[in-house]
């Protein structure tokens, strides 16, 4: 995979994450120069090509670096749970039902990385998979979050439950957000671009949740939605 992006490029670096080769701008740009500097002492090898090479090999505009990485390595649903353990922290886990568009992808991973959550499950199906334009769009933030690929979420809704999580669906007109308690072992979900949350995943979780609306319009983009009821649960709990 061949990911872009100086932000992109500092994370994998600051993870220590596999990075096979680094091609860079040639000039005078000095957060490109300390990114290749960390790169080369870790063993990287870094390449400097003119612009028009770069963007020739990257099939578009750049920020004048470019990584090339193995493809994302999923985790497993213990993993993340094991990542909550780890930190003495009660689990709390974003279930993503459909989300198609790599841009609400990585946005939501982005800000499910800055609060904390332990986890993100995706399905196997009908939605978006890590690409390079999620790990763009994440700010480099994915090289810092679980994420795991399911082939049922129903299934995997229904396991959660059994070990005592507590699984929560936003979707608009049912009660408001802000009556749940987020303080026990809690699970997001958050619906497709278009459709929402799928009949059979809502048919399944504990409770269908909705953000409080005061205008004409009555919904909010995925990750916009995702970000409000992130940090709804991130507020209880620090509280």
């Amino acid at each position: 995979m061949l990911v872009d992006g100086i932000n992109v490029v500092r994370e994998l670096l600051n993870a220590d994450a596999w990075i096979d080769k680094i091609i860079a701008e040639k000039g005078n740009n000095k957060d490109i120069e300390k990114l290749t500097d960390i790169a080369r002492s870790k063993g990287v090898k870094v390449e400097f090509v003119e612009k028009k090479d770069l963007e020739r090999i990257a099939k578009g505009k750049t920020q004048g670096i470019i990584a090339f990485i193995p493809n994302y390595k999923y985790c497993k649903i213990g993993d993340i749970l094991g990542i909550a353990e780890s930190r003495g922290e009660k689990p709390f886990i974003v279930i993503l039902d459909g989300i198609a568009d790599p841009h609400n992808l990585g946005a939501i991973i982005r800000t499910c990385e800055c609060a904390g959550v332990h986890g993100v499950i995706i399905p196997e199906n009908r939605a978006c998979e890590v690409t390079d334009t999620v790990y763009r769009t994440s700010a480099g933030a994915i090289t810092h979050m679980k994420i795991a690929m399911v082939k049922n979420l129903t299934r995997t809704i229904n396991e959660l439950k059994q070990l005592g999580v507590w699984i929560y669906a936003l979707e608009a007109g049912n009660k408001s957000i802000y009556s749940a308690d987020f303080t026990y072992p809690t699970a997001l979900v958050i619906g497709s671009e278009g459709k929402g949350v799928s009949r059979l995943v809502s048919e399944n979780v504990d409770e269908i949740l909705s953000l409080d609306m005061f205008g004409t319009v009555n919904s909010l983009n995925a990750s916009n939605a995702a970000a409000i009821g992130v940090y709804e649960v991130v507020r209880q709990r620090r509280k």
